[in-house]
């Protein structure tokens, strides 16, 4: 039987995951817990059932199939195959290497001529060290370009399983103060940066993305912090990401609590890209 991984999506035609025309697989299940996050559908290793109350007609449709008559649930999808509003719907499917390879060769002639391929971002994909390095080396083998998406709070020895067999490392970098770190991230943040500065190193190709969120990172000490590693430890492209809040609407459909930020000044940080642009090795 073929080893499965628990995903919550793959999204075809990408174009912010990496160079080129994308195909991105998104891993269910993370060792973070950023209180930003804009997919929380994703830091479960579980399936999960998400309800929006303000969909919901009360047609009944659901309880005619559910089989604990909605008194409990466990997690089947029922409800959400029959429901006329998408009040009600199953995030997390079981797939194979052979399932993914199938849906993305579907796109091969994308990849080729815009210099793409596929990207294994989550939640953290890293937590799948074997099943992804299975599903990186049939890639390679069809000549389909790969990148890593990850947080990098996993053990060194994961990123020297998958580093012989993957062409790119898409690495986030949260926030640079180690307190701020722990509040906002919920881990330390000493792994991570260990894991960077042997990842370029290494030799790896790396692109460095920073999810900009005001009153969390945007301070002028962790912002020349973050310039001061890169400087010394510069990565191919650093790619910094505004905060938006696509994403908002997920937690009140698994009844978590939403914190709140705002995007920040643009002129601000168009002047912010200006200056980290520059710290991209050449």
């Amino acid at each position: 039987m073929s080893e499965k991984a628990m995903i919550f999506d793959i999204v075809r035609s990408s174009f912010v995951d990496g160079p080129g025309i994308r195909t991105t697989v998104f891993f269910k299940g993370c060792n973070l817990k950023c209180a930003w996050c804009h997919n929380p559908e994703s830091q479960s290793t579980k399936k999960q059932l998400l309800f929006y109350e303000n969909r919901c007609t009360h047609c009944g449709q659901c309880k005619t199939v559910c089989p604990n008559h909605m008194e409990s649930c466990s997690q089947c999808g029922s409800c959400a195959d029959v429901c006329p509003h998408d009040a009600r719907q199953l995030c997390g499917e079981e797939i194979t290497v052979q399932e993914i390879v199938a849906k993305v060769a579907k796109d091969t002639a994308f990849y080729t001529t815009s210099g793409g391929g596929i990207t294994l971002s989550g939640g953290e994909c890293m937590l799948y060290p074997a099943f992804i390095v299975q599903l990186l080396c049939v890639c390679r083998e069809l000549g389909i370009h790969t990148a890593i998406d990850t947080a990098g709070a996993v053990p060194w020895h994961t990123f020297e399983q998958v580093m012989p067999v993957t062409n790119l490392f898409l690495y986030d970098l949260k926030a640079m103060d180690p307190e701020v770190h722990q509040r906002y991230v919920g881990t330390h943040l000493s792994l991570i940066l260990d894991n960077y500065r042997k990842l370029i190193q290494s030799g790896s190709h790396v692109w460095v993305r920073v999810p900009v969120i005001p009153g969390v990172n945007d301070d002028q000490k962790q912002l020349d912090a973050l310039y001061d590693l890169l400087k010394a430890y510069p990565p191919e492209k650093v790619e910094l990401l505004p905060y938006h809040a696509m994403g908002e609407h997920k937690y009140g459909g698994l009844g978590k609590e939403l914190i709140k930020f705002a995007a920040p000044d643009q002129l601000w940080f168009d002047k912010l890209k200006q200056r980290f642009a520059a710290m991209a090795k050449t």
